[in-house]
């Protein structure tokens, strides 16, 4: 019994001796991960390029097909085993020339206002739409005022982000299905047109636009919809509570084509132990057009490929294959992410992992995990490592729309959390710009996700390990 006893304590002491040598392995490792991005980063250089030597990137454009082409080029030279492009058909929607708008109070008496057509939308007929204005505060109030009230006027969604929410996303969540099916709903009681309030915190007067769908609603059913500036839709309602019989125009001018072909930019490390097991990393490539897309999601972009960069340079060998994979189409269509996910089933590949960065290049405060208790478990134990970083937001939730389509039974999925804050000032409008982005935030998100990278190569995925009984 003394013998058994003596072994155990061995055991023991040996297990913790390794523990801690794992714990300095990792503290170090990740150590010269963040040194790398912060003293030679190549993160803040690329998205230079994307935002201001290409710009905004829609889908089916030609700067959607150079920024293709360029960030190809780039991971060509980072010497990746592999680098290739994957071909996925996309809507092609065209903006046209600029939205123009105005309230109407009297004859010769109109306030002009900021609008921008939504992702998706039809025209306006030549001479543009001027009709009455009704004012709802979300889609479930089109049948409170039903065919008789909303039949040849404006419908005016104006239901605001929730400000007393301290999770931005889940704000924007309460509120933006106005935008996407206020159009297919409207028109169903008669409506000629509709506006929607601006997804946004902050009062200016910065229409956001963003996708939009008819549903199976007919062509010729169809009705125009734009976005209001947060400014603008303050005064079209305070307006309208003094003359409810104001009228609206507005006047735009975009154009739905057939579908094009484009691609998502795929490259590889291929693992050493695990060479058909495969972790991805990525953001989409895409963005809206009024701005240059640099939050959203250049910054997710390229701190993707700034995780491959710095595995390079810090000369690590990951045991599974590792895919940073840059997503075409996620605004409107997301045909990127079901590509990826339906050429993986294809042709049979393990993903035991992703990660993706949507959510702008602000400082990072952690990750969501789409997550099985066991793994979760895994990335607490990890906490103490990421400290001395500030990161310190490990939660259940959401990971990225991109990544969500190659979800499996016991896959880690995970999303980068930046600090949310200031992200819908920016998100889909025309101020999301390359000076928009702090170049040290943005580097210490790639060096974040990298982290992560790492870790879960190191360690494997948690899935099967039974829980500790306490």
């Amino acid at each position: 019994m003394y013998k058994i006893y003596v072994l155990l304590i061995a055991l023991f002491i040996t297990s913790e001796g390794f523990s801690q040598t794992n714990h300095e392995r990792d503290s170090l490792t990740i150590r010269s991960i963040y040194d790398m991005a912060l003293l030679n980063g190549k993160s803040y250089d690329w998205l230079d390029y994307l935002s201001n030597e290409i710009g905004g990137r829609l889908s089916g454009t030609l700067n959607a097909e150079k920024a293709v082409k360029y960030t190809q080029a780039e991971l060509e030279k980072l010497g990746l085993d592999k680098v290739w492009l994957q071909p996925v058909m996309v809507p092609k929607w065209t903006r046209g020339f600029p939205e123009y708008a105005y309230i109407e109070t009297g004859p010769g008496k109109t306030f002009i206002t900021d609008v921008c057509a939504l992702g998706g939308s039809v025209a306006t007929p030549d001479l543009g739409i001027k009709a009455g204005v009704i004012e709802v505060q979300g889609v479930e109030d089109l049948a409170k005022y039903g065919k008789e009230q909303i039949e040849g006027k404006i419908v005016f969604f104006n239901r605001p982000m929730q400000a007393d929410l301290i999770n931005t996303f889940q704000a924007y969540g309460g509120c933006v299905d106005q935008r996407y099916a206020g159009a297919m709903e409207a028109a169903k009681y008669g409506a000629v047109g509709i506006i929607v309030r601006s997804m946004n915190l902050r009062q200016d007067d910065l229409p956001h636009t963003g996708t939009m769908s008819y549903g199976d609603t007919p062509v010729n059913q169809r009705i125009p919809a734009c976005a209001i500036s947060t400014n603008g839709a303050d005064l079209l309602s305070n307006t309208l509570k003094l003359l409810p019989t104001l009228q609206f125009y507005f006047k735009q001018n975009c154009k739905v084509y057939p579908d094009v072909q484009s691609y998502n930019v795929i490259g590889e490390i291929t693992g050493t132990t695990y060479p058909d097991k495969y972790m991805v990393v990525g953001g989409h490539l895409d963005s809206w057009d009024l701005g240059d897309g640099s939050h959203d999601d250049g910054a997710g972009c390229v701190q993707s490929m700034e995780v491959l960069r710095l595995f390079k340079e810090i000369n690590y060998k990951p045991k599974h294959s590792i895919r940073v994979v840059l997503f075409m189409n996620e605004e409107n269509g997301l045909r990127g992410g079901k590509k990826y996910a339906e050429e993986a089933r294809q042709k049979k590949e393990k993903h035991v992992f992703a990660l993706e960065s949507d959510s702008g290049g602000f400082s990072p405060r952690g990750f969501s995990f789409d997550i099985d208790d066991a793994n979760f478990a895994q990335v607490k134990s990890w906490e103490s490592l990421f400290k001395p970083y500030l990161i310190h937001y490990f939660e259940k939730g959401g990971s990225g729309a991109d990544i969500g389509p190659l979800k499996e039974s016991g896959m880690v999925l995970a999303g980068l959390r930046p600090d949310s804050q200031r992200y819908f000032d920016y998100h889909h409008a025309a101020n999301d710009t390359f000076d928009a982005v702090n170049k040290r935030e943005l580097e210490l998100g790639g060096a974040t996700m990298a982290s992560l990278v790492y870790l879960f190569d190191t360690y494997g995925m948690a899935n099967g390990i039974p829980s500790v009984k306490k």
